[in-house]
């Protein structure tokens, strides 16, 4: 990777991490390639243009004008953790009537055979209202979850490309997506563990409480402080796989949409372009971690319902077949759709304060 002698002492960025859909005109054309005007990060070469007639191949993208956010900042972590906490917070709040019937179908089967007689028989017993039981704790606990999922992701995506080096962190860059999805998702699921059983419990023990304001406390009362966290090692077991493909694939999805379905460069598509990018990647991501990640959204939904309740018992019970397809249709349709809108909702705030969409940017050529 060719760096102008003047931007030496600056942080060695692999161009996979920043895509703009922001470019600048303004160049400085001198016969000793000074840095264009208003430049700071690397992305590697650029497609020739006329208005960059006698600027060699290297050059750097300019941060969004619009914005005054410096990239890898304090201020863009703290943006990524609110744009996290609006795509997940919201999203899942949004499909509580969906998740409410998958949770029992994975609990009593007997009972909610289908999806279909499902919705029916909770409409019957519970009237509309009924659909959204437990919208607070989901609400809260997903709303946690991914402020430390989206902000980690950042931070840690940018520390292991540092460790790396910018050769390395663009040649494996899928691995530097796993590692920082991994990370990220380890500390969110601390978050949410806990509003996750009281969420569980309020959902499919009917009676034991009418939301997180009464149910936290009781949950507490009888199993203890330690109980709100009894299923974090199935909620990893779950949640880490799933933000792993979520995070990986979206990124190789995004970037294989721009290079070969988009007649367009990236930054020469519209911000509007750019979104329905962003979430038609996160919804094909989505399947891919729902079918990943559903043998262990079974076993943390038996195990947070049953007091006492082993990965062993839920085996025996659901069986391996259980454990993998019970669920699963309804878990398809609707974690594609939270994560197609996540993708959007996240990239559209990023939009909205002036930084760049993710995904989509070619990774920049190894330095010699």
């Amino acid at each position: 990777m060719g760096f102008p002698e003047k931007s030496s002492t600056q942080s060695l960025i692999p161009g996979f991490l920043y895509s703009s859909s922001i470019t600048s005109k303004r160049y400085v054309n001198s016969e000793q390639n000074l840095v264009p005007s208003g430049f700071r990060y690397s992305s590697g070469p650029s497609d020739p243009t006329p208005s960059m007639a006698g600027i060699k191949q290297n050059f750097v993208i300019p941060a969004p004008k619009e914005s005054r956010i410096e990239l890898f900042s304090p201020a863009y972590y703290a943006a990524c953790t609110v744009g996290g906490i609006l795509s997940c917070g919201l999203t899942h709040m949004a499909v509580t009537p969906l998740d409410l019937v998958k949770c029992n179908m994975q609990i009593d089967p007997t009972k909610y055979k289908s999806i279909s007689s499902g919705f029916g028989i909770l409409l019957k017993e519970q009237g509309i209202r009924g659909f959204f039981k437990g919208w607070a704790p989901t609400l809260l606990g997903y709303s946690a979850q991914g402020a430390c999922k989206f902000g980690f992701y950042e931070f840690f995506k940018k520390y292991y490309s540092d460790i790396a080096g910018p050769e390395y962190a663009a040649k494996y860059k899928t691995l530097i997506y796993l590692a920082g999805s991994a990370s990220a998702e380890v500390i969110a699921d601390v978050a949410l563990c806990p509003f996750e059983a009281v969420k569980v419990r309020v959902q499919t023990q009917p009676g034991f409480a009418r939301g997180l304001s009464d149910g936290f406390p009781k949950f507490i009362r009888a199993e203890g402080a330690l109980g709100l966290y009894k299923g974090i090692v199935p909620l990893w077991g779950r949640q880490i796989p799933y933000t792993m493909m979520k995070f990986s694939t979206f990124e190789n999805i995004v970037e294989a949409i721009y290079k070969y379905s988009i007649p367009t460069p990236k930054d020469q598509c519209s911000k509007s372009q750019q979104l329905g990018i962003s979430f038609a990647g996160g919804y094909l991501a989505g399947v891919l971690c729902a079918v990943v990640s559903h043998p262990a959204d079974n076993l943390v939904s038996f195990l947070n319902n049953a007091k006492g309740a082993t990965v062993g018992d839920a085996v025996n019970k659901l069986g391996l077949w259980g454990l993998c397809t019970r669920g699963l249709p309804l878990r398809i349709v609707m974690v594609g759709t939270l994560t197609g809108a996540q993708w959007g909702i996240y990239d559209a705030f990023k939009v909205f304060v002036g930084l760049p969409t993710t995904g989509g940017g070619s990774p920049a050529p190894a330095h010699k």
